[in-house]
């Protein structure tokens, strides 16, 4: 669990700076929100179309119990990959970055908490809470300093709290997808689904791909990796592991992409950076410590 995790976690955080160079390479600027949609639709789309490849070469069950089951299934589409991205890039285009960090991070700490109230396997403990309280110090270590500021906006902070909302609810119906179907089939059709409903939503955003090279379609093919691999082990270890110990390694994520960003983008880096993944570590020792 903790290799998968771990994996997952850092998986992610690279993403941030290749997300960050693929947006250069396809020349989408910083205003241009509905290519931000297009392009994250592309990506999680040809993830979930290469989940669902590797799940039928595998010759994994595509079998639901009933077809009512669908439904459960488009709406955990719904919340994990369209809502969830589309909410991210509108809030992180309208709001100060280290405040986009901090109200991102909620999503884990949200997870580790709501999952108290509906799994008997995560009982709300005194280590629990001291752990997120450390790892969301962690996060807030990683934005002391910041220069960026200003007061709250829908648009901008709103659209990240809805974001960080969808992230812990979609982390919570993982296990109803468990019951439903092969969880990695089904992480193969929220992928698929919610990356084509985000296509639609960048295209009618009036997004565009306006350059296209080599270059940006190999950082494309890596975040499609990142994305398949990332989201098939997630998903598998919260249907069948604790969601709260499996949940806070997710701190780790803004600390990694600050520290990969600074080695694969040449950003100065600065010793907060080291402190927050100190303190995101902490977080999860002490959740995940204890008897299993």
């Amino acid at each position: 669990m903790t290799l998968f995790a771990l994996t997952a976690a850092v998986a992610w955080g690279w993403a941030y700076p290749l997300i960050k160079h693929g947006f250069s390479e396809f020349g989408i600027g910083q205003s241009m929100t509905g290519s931000k949609i297009l392009f994250a639709g592309v990506r999680f789309t040809i993830s979930g179309v290469i989940v669902l490849a590797i799940a039928l070469a595998t010759r994994r069950s595509f079998s639901i119990r009933q077809s009512t089951d669908w439904t459960f299934i488009f709406l955990f589409s719904l919340l994990n990959t369209t809502l969830h991205y589309a909410c991210f890039y509108i809030g992180l285009s309208n709001s100060a970055g280290a405040r986009a960090a901090i109200l991102n991070s909620l999503s884990v700490f949200t997870l580790v908490l709501l999952a108290c109230l509906f799994f008997k396997s995560d009982r709300l403990t005194l280590g629990k809470i001291t752990g997120c309280v450390i790892g969301f110090a962690g996060i807030v270590a990683l934005n002391v300093g910041s220069g960026d500021s200003g007061n709250f906006t829908l648009q901008g902070d709103g659209m990240i709290i809805l974001n960080a909302l969808c992230s812990a609810f979609a982390g919570l119906m993982t296990r109803g997808v468990s019951k439903r179907m092969d969880v990695f089939v089904g992480t193969g059709y929220s992928l698929a689904i919610g990356g084509l409903l985000l296509l639609v939503v960048g295209l009618c955003c009036g997004g565009t791909l306006p350059v296209v090279t080599a270059q940006g379609l190999f950082i494309l093919f890596l975040l499609v990796c990142i994305s398949a691999l990332g989201f098939a082990l997630y998903n598998k270890l919260l249907s069948c592991n604790p969601v709260g110990k499996v949940a806070i390694f997710n701190s780790l994520i803004p600390a990694v992409g600050a520290i990969t960003s600074c080695l694969y983008l040449g950003e100065p880096f600065h010793v907060k950076y080291f402190v927050a993944l100190l303190l995101a570590t902490a977080g999860i020792f002490i959740v995940n410590r204890g008897k299993k």
